[in-house]
């Protein structure tokens, strides 16, 4: 039996599989954010990311799966704990 989608006027929806995410205006900034680190500058510096996933695809999926609120405060977290006296290896999102 197929799973029912949220009655939402589509933009408001994030299609990610068969499962519908709904992103708030500042979830969408908070991605944009953590995309445009991903085109930019993380491009052009050399890789130094101690953990996996990296802190920018660790931002977006933690905005995507809890809101911009809890979200954010994730991704902070994680960008502090981000430098050379930090751990490393693979840090899921909770």
């Amino acid at each position: 039996m197929p799973r029912s989608r949220p009655n939402l006027p589509r933009r408001w929806r994030r299609w990610r599989g068969d499962a519908a995410r709904i992103v708030s205006v500042a979830g969408s900034i908070l991605i944009a954010i953590a995309r445009g680190w991903q085109i930019g500058p993380s491009r052009i510096l050399p890789p130094s990311c101690r953990y996996q996933p990296t802190c920018s695809a660790y931002a977006i999926d933690a905005v995507s799966r809890y809101g911009a609120g809890k979200g954010g405060l994730l991704a902070i977290r994680r960008l502090l704990r981000c430098h050379p006296w930090g751990g490393s290896g693979y840090d899921p999102i909770p």
